[in-house]
């Protein structure tokens, strides 16, 4: 599941480093958009998915592809990005998917409520500009969810994203060895 800015670079590459695992990934363009935004035009890529996309239809066109999927391959899981990650954590709760990945969701804050029923991965990074990531962080803690796993790495909102300017080199190769332990731990998944 793509940012704010569509299916750009950063999800190309992430694409690729999951194909080269031998895990089938689908990418699915939330935006409808030919292209992707850039970074530079970070207000426009948030209005335009809050106002054309939403979590609500990203939830649903994510669960309609799930279905799908899960016709065809006995496992299947999600791996998302800033909002990508918030629509892959209100995945946990859905029993189709079995495992999701979530990298700074900082939209998380608001479904704190949500109790994931597969195995889950949250990565976050040590600051975030829009709230306080320690709050969000100790009420995820509290709850003792045992399919939850957090991870934070020194770094802002953005870290993993090479092609980004809040690229955090080492904290990004520690967070994508995560994900491939989490990965492996939760093995013979075949479908992203």
């Amino acid at each position: 599941m793509h940012e704010i800015y569509g299916v750009n670079k950063h999800m190309n590459y992430i694409q690729e480093r999951l194909l080269e695992q031998g895990i089938h990934v689908v990418c699915p363009n939330l935006l409808n958009k030919e292209y992707p935004y850039t970074y530079y035009e970070e207000t426009a890529a948030y209005q335009h998915f809050m106002q054309n996309v939403g979590f609500n239809y990203g939830i649903q066109s994510i669960h309609q592809i799930l279905v799908h999927l899960k016709e065809r391959y006995q496992k299947v899981g999600v791996v998302g990005f800033s909002v990508g990650a918030t629509i892959a954590w209100l995945c946990s709760k859905n029993e189709i998917c079995d495992f999701v990945i979530g990298c700074y969701g900082s939209q998380i804050r608001n479904y704190i409520d949500i109790e994931p029923i597969c195995p889950t991965l949250l990565i976050f990074p040590t600051k975030e500009k829009a709230f306080n990531i320690h709050n969000l962080l100790e009420t995820l803690v509290e709850k003792e969810n045992k399919n939850l796993q957090l991870k934070i790495f020194p770094g802002i909102h953005g870290f993993i994203d090479s092609f980004s300017s809040n690229y955090h080199e080492l904290s990004a190769i520690r967070a994508l060895q995560c994900i491939d332990e989490f990965l492996q731990s939760n093995s013979s998944f075949n479908s992203l």
